[in-house]
């Protein structure tokens, strides 16, 4: 029996905020299983000059203020990234405003990036001791004037400790903060946070990659020319996708609750979106696949509708950390099975075919 299945009912009789910060505190306590099995070959990718280990890895949400890094990543994970970070401490909305469907293998949050701010999130990445992946997923203050400014600042303040960065404007809980994945407000905002990135090379700084995180409610219309804009400032990828607004085929009684989706039910929607973004941007950019991964089988299923990359959240809620083996092992499986030497390979094998979902 695993820790996990022994951990879960005590979990799930806490309020969900209360069992994540258990989580948490656990984790910096060292009370985890360490996975420390040197991945296959087979399974290494490289993103933005990066060499990932593995493709796997914990999405941003979960370890807001850098506590767990190290942790994330002696889990088994390919790569962690922390944040939602702002540069102010903020408290978010008001609780409740996360709620489990059970019926569902869902989550609904109206969490509203709530997080420490910048200062604290960069101490703990300062005293740790560089090692593996780590990216800094950076967001804009609620009440923030300029907010194309705040990713600047995220950008700048974190740039000496960060593997990458990714622009987080897809949360559907900071108002209007999708407004920034218009193209004329994208265009803006990349060209402010690429130009603030070259001052740091020409000042002799190291490259960091950039990725941007799109929301999976975007419009089929508007593919296109968010991939143009994309492709056109350099970015080294794309993340598709954060929770949804919709709310199909749902049997929790909190259904009905505002906020973002996230779970087994947003997994054809973000996937179907993942493979239209492979098409649009034809190789262009790679693709980072999000949403629904609960099962070796659809971690595949992301990779082959585009994805270089993915990452987990909601699924380990319910699955428990043992999740990531059986992830990894299902993707070497993959690649023996398909007789060519890198998870790589399988890279939007079946896109066209999501496409049209």
């Amino acid at each position: 029996m695993s820790l996990f299945s022994l951990a879960r009912p005590v979990l799930f009789a806490l309020a969900p905020e209360d069992a994540h910060e258990l989580t948490l505190k656990s984790l910096e306590r060292g009370i985890y299983r360490r996975d420390n099995r040197t991945d296959p070959p087979s399974l290494a990718v490289t993103v933005g000059g990066l060499k990932f280990p593995n493709p796997v890895g914990i999405a941003a949400g979960f370890d807001k203020d850098a506590r767990v890094p190290d942790a994330v990543l002696g889990l088994g994970c390919g790569f962690a990234e922390i944040g939602t970070v702002t540069p102010l401490p903020q408290a978010g909305n008001p609780r409740p405003r996360v709620f489990r469907l059970l019926e569902d293998n869902a989550v609904v949050n109206r969490l509203g990036f709530n997080n420490q701010g910048h200062a604290a999130a960069k101490a703990r990445l300062a005293a740790r001791r560089p090692a593996g992946i780590v990216g800094v997923n950076i967001g804009a203050n609620k009440d923030a004037s300029d907010r194309t400014g705040d990713y600047v600042r995220g950008l700048e303040t974190f740039y000496d400790l960060a593997s990458y960065f990714t622009i987080n404007i897809s949360s559907p809980n900071t108002p209007g903060l999708r407004d920034l994945q218009a193209p004329a407000a994208l265009d803006e905002l990349l060209g402010r946070v690429m130009a603030a990135r070259d001052r740091k090379i020409s000042a002799g700084g190291t490259r960091r990659p950039v990725f941007v995180k799109v929301a999976p409610d975007v419009a089929i219309e508007d593919i296109p020319a968010i991939a143009d804009r994309i492709a056109a400032h350099g970015v080294d990828a794309l993340a598709v996708s954060n929770t949804t607004l919709a709310r199909t085929g749902l049997s929790s009684p909190h259904a009905a609750e505002a906020g973002g989706l996230s779970g087994r039910p947003l997994f054809a929607r973000s996937t179907a979106m993942l493979a239209r973004f492979h098409q649009a941007l034809g190789g262009r950019v790679p693709l980072i696949g999000i949403g629904g991964i609960d099962s070796g089988e659809t971690a595949l299923a992301k990779i082959e509708a585009g994805a270089r990359l993915i990452q987990l959240y909601t699924g380990l809620i319910y699955e428990g950390p043992e999740l990531i083996g059986r992830i990894k092992n299902h993707l070497a499986a993959a690649v023996r099975q398909a007789g060519v030497g890198s998870i790589a390979d399988l890279t939007g094998r079946k896109a066209a075919e999501w496409a049209q979902r």
